[in-house]
């Protein structure tokens, strides 16, 4: 499984200076390609390992997550809805209607949050691959365990903003989310990543499938995370 540069800032929550400077410097494992970096898993798994950095985050967490005993993708997708059929130039107003509806804040903190995403590089929008983007706000956020969201945005055209993708290949498909904690932050960007690598999730998700079976993947998920198990995957 090959990341990019925004992955892996964000799995060890540094920047992307950070990463480069570990290029320079600590020889982290990397290929250059075509004017960008791209990662291997393992490969940083076993230098990160070697040094003594934290690797429990983000796109390298363990199959397991602590996020599992809080929050399930299912009802924050369920929360955030399901939108089809966007141009890319509706994106934005979506974002703002997600945030609008985020359980469990206050008007003020929901006002706080959408200020915040609309500024100048004020979303990341974290692309990777195949398709798909997990955009979300650029800035950790501490809502409280019974706040957080995640929409999916099924748009009609390529969202140019989602900038370079690991594969080249535009991004139609969009998970929009916010986290309740900076931890569930990087355990929910992990528990994404990896039920879109393959899996029935990104399955339905690519065909456009009804809500309810999108909606069903996604407890599907929770379900293999919680247990233990690896992300169901068709054979």
């Amino acid at each position: 499984m090959h990341l990019n540069l925004i992955q892996i800032a964000e799995s060890f929550g540094v920047s992307e200076n950070v990463v480069e400077g570990w290029i320079r410097d600590e020889e982290m494992p990397h290929t250059p390609d075509r004017g960008r970096l791209l990662f291997d898993r393992a490969q940083v798994v076993q230098w990160a390992s070697a040094r003594g950095l934290a690797t429990r985050a983000g796109f390298l967490t363990p199959e397991t997550s602590a996020f599992a005993t809080g929050c399930q993708l299912e009802p924050l997708l369920r929360a955030g809805g399901i939108w089809r059929d966007l141009p890319a130039a509706q994106v934005a107003d979506v974002v703002d209607k997600v945030v609008a509806a985020l359980p469990g804040t206050p008007p003020p903190v929901r006002q706080f949050l959408t200020q915040r995403l609309r500024a100048t590089g004020g979303i990341t929008w974290a692309a990777i691959g195949g398709g798909f983007a997990l955009p979300h706000s650029s800035a950790r956020v501490t809502l409280g365990r019974d706040s957080g969201t995640v929409a999916l945005l099924l748009l009609r055209e390529a969202l140019a903003q989602a900038g370079p993708t690991p594969d080249d290949v535009p991004v139609t498909r969009v998970f929009f989310f916010i986290a309740p904690s900076p931890r569930a932050h990087l355990d929910l960007i992990g528990r994404l990543t990896r039920a879109l690598a393959k899996g029935t999730l990104r399955e339905v998700v690519v065909k456009g499938a009804s809500d309810a079976e999108i909606l069903a993947a996604a407890a599907a998920a929770d379900a293999a995370t919680t247990n233990g198990n690896k992300p169901d995957v068709k054979r």
